[in-house]
C-alpha cells in the first residue's frame, strides 16, 4: 500500500509544468548462464542453465521521467537447489524461476538535485553495504524514496528511505517453508551517504539504519545501525603507472527489532597498481565479531557470538566468488587477498579481453580459526553489445568445519549477455 501511495503522490508532484517532446528509451537486458557447483558433502552436483531477461522503457519529458521494467528468469535445466524450489539434494544456485516488476519509478532530475520514488536500483559506493546484487539473475531492488543533492561543487548528499527490499528469491520467496528467504523484506531502512571529492580521492561518511519488520528471527538479527568513513582514490606515479587505494572503517550495533545486543567493527585496506595493461592488487578486509553478545529478552549471554553483517550488500563481489561467506561466521571474518589482471583491446572481433586471477585466505576475527583458501579465475570478452564470461572458483576448507556450509566447493560459470 505504501508503494502505491508513493507512486500516486509522485505522479502528481512530477507533472511537468510545460509541454515538451517525450523521449522513449527502450530497456532490454538479457543473460544466458550456466552455473555448475560441486560441493563436498552433497552427493549430486548442481547444473543450472538459466535465461534472464529485463524488458521495459523509460519515458523522459524535460527533467521528469517514468521507468517501468519487468524481469523474468527461466530455468532451462533446473538440476539445482534455487533456495526455494525444494531440490535440497543439490548445492545452492540462487537463481529461482520468477516473473516480476523489477523497477517502476518516477524521477525528477535537475541541476544538482535528483529525486526518485518507487521501486528502484540502488548501488552505494562499492556496494559493500547497499547494492543491487546484479550478479544473480534476479536483481535486488528497493521500494524507496531517494534524494541526491549536490549543493556545491565536489559535495554530494544521498539520502534514501526504503520500506521494502525486493530480494533475489522472487515470487516463490518465503513460501514452501523457506521463510528466511522472502520475496520482500519490509522495514524502515535509512541510508545516508555524504561525500566530498578531494584532490587525492573521494571521502565518504555514511550511516545505514536497518530495522526489519519481518517476523523471522534470522531476519530480525539484521536490524542494525552502521556508521563509518571511506576514502578511495588514485594517483599517477608515472605516465604508465597509477596507484589505487581504499581505506574504510565502520562500527555496527544492534537496532530496533534485533533480539541481540551486540557491537562489531569493520575495516578495509586495499591498494593496487595499474602498470600498462597489467593490474595488481592486494588488501585485507575484516568483519569483526563480538564475544559478549546478550539476548535482549532475558539478558542471558548468546553463546554463539555474533559478527558484523551487511545483508543488503552485493555480497558476491566480496570474500570470494564461491559465496561461502554470504553470512558472516559468528567468530567474524578476516579476508587477506591478492589479485593480478591483464587487459587487451581490439583482439580479432572483440573490443576488449580481460583476464583476472585472485587468491583469498580466510581467517576468523577471534578464536584463531583458518576457515580456508580460495582461488578465483575470470575471463571476460566484450564485442559491441555482447559480453562473454568464463569464471571459476575453488574454495578449499582447512581444519574442521567452522560454520554451516563450510565445505570444499568448486563453481564454474559460462555466460553471454546482450543489452540494448
Amino acid at each position: 500500500m505504501r508503494f502505491l501511495t508513493c507512486c500516486l503522490m509522485s505522479s502528481v508532484v512530477l507533472l511537468p509544468a510545460a509541454a515538451q517532446a517525450v523521449k522513449i528509451k527502450p530497456i532490454v537486458d538479457t543473460r544466458l548462464r550456466y552455473e555448475g557447483v560441486e560441493q563436498q558433502g552433497i552427493a549430486r552436483d548442481a547444473d543450472a542453465l538459466t535465461l534472464r531477461a529485463r524488458v521495459g522503457a523509460e519515458a523522459t519529458e524535460g527533467p521528469f521521467s517514468i521507468l517501468i521494467e519487468g524481469e523474468g528468469t527461466l530455468a532451462i535445466d533446473e538440476s539445482y537447489f534455487s533456495g526455494v524450489n525444494r531440490k535440497t539434494t543439490y548445492p545452492v544456485v540462487a537463481d529461482p524461476e520468477t516473473v516480476e516488476i523489477n523497477r517502476i519509478q518516477l524521477q525528477y532530475k535537475g541541476k544538482g538535485l535528483t529525486i526518485t520514488g518507487g521501486r528502484q536500483r540502488i548501488n552505494l559506493d562499492d556496494q559493500r553495504f547497499v547494492g543491487g546484487v546484479a550478479w544473480r539473475q534476479n536483481e535486488q531492488t528497493f521500494d524507496a524514496a531517494r534524494v541526491e543533492w549536490s549543493p556545491i561543487k565536489d559535495v554530494k548528499l544521498d539520502v534514501v528511505y526504503s520500506w521494502s527490499v525486493r530480494t533475489i528469491w522472487g515470487v516463490d520467496g518465503g513460501t514452501r517453508g523457506f521463510t528466511n528467504r522472502p520475496q520482500a523484506m519490509s522495514g524502515d531502512d535509512i541510508f545516508v551517504n555524504g561525500s566530498y571529492k578531494t584532490p587525492y580521492g573521494l571521502l565518504t561518511g555514511f550511516f545505514y539504519r536497518i530495522d526489519e519488520d519481518e517476523n523471522v528471527v534470522a531476519l530480525r538479527r539484521n536490524s542494525s545501525n552502521t556508521y563509518g568513513l571511506r576514502f578511495a582514490g588514485s594517483r599517477p606515479l608515472s605516465k604508465a603507472v597509477k596507484w589505487n587505494y581504499i581505506v574504510s572503517y565502520a562500527h555496527q550495533q544492534d537496532n530496533g527489532t534485533n533480539p541481540l545486543d551486540y557491537s562489531a567493527d569493520y575495516f578495509l585496506a586495499e591498494g593496487g597498481l595499474d602498470i600498462g595493461a597489467w593490474k595488481l592488487g592486494a588488501g585485507v578486509e575484516q568483519l569483526g565479531a563480538d564475544r559478549s553478545v546478550l539476548t535482549k529478552a532475558t539478558g542471558a549471554r548468546f553463546p554463539a557470538g555474533f559478527a558484523f553483517m551487511t545483508p543488503f550488500a552485493t555480497l558476491h563481489k566480496f570474500n570470494g566468488w564461491a559465496d561461502k561467506f554470504l553470512t558472516t561466521p559468528a567468530q567474524g571474518l578476516t579476508d587477506y587477498y591478492g589479485s593480478i589482471g591483464y587487459g587487451l583491446k581490439k583482439v580479432g572481433p572483440f573490443d576488449t579481453i580481460t583476464a583476472t586471477a585472485m587468491y583469498h585466505r580466510f581467517n576468523s576475527d577471534i578464536a584463531g580459526i583458518h576457515y580456508g583458501d580460495e582461488l578465483n579465475l575470470q575471463l571476460v570478452a566484450k564485442m559491441k553489445k555482447y559480453t562473454f564470461l568464463a569464471k571459476y572458483a575453488d574454495y578449499q576448507r582447512k581444519g574442521i568445519a567452522s560454520y554451516a556450509g563450510d565445505a570444499d566447493t568448486k563453481k564454474l560459470w559460462l555466460s553471454v549477455e546482450w543489452a540494448f
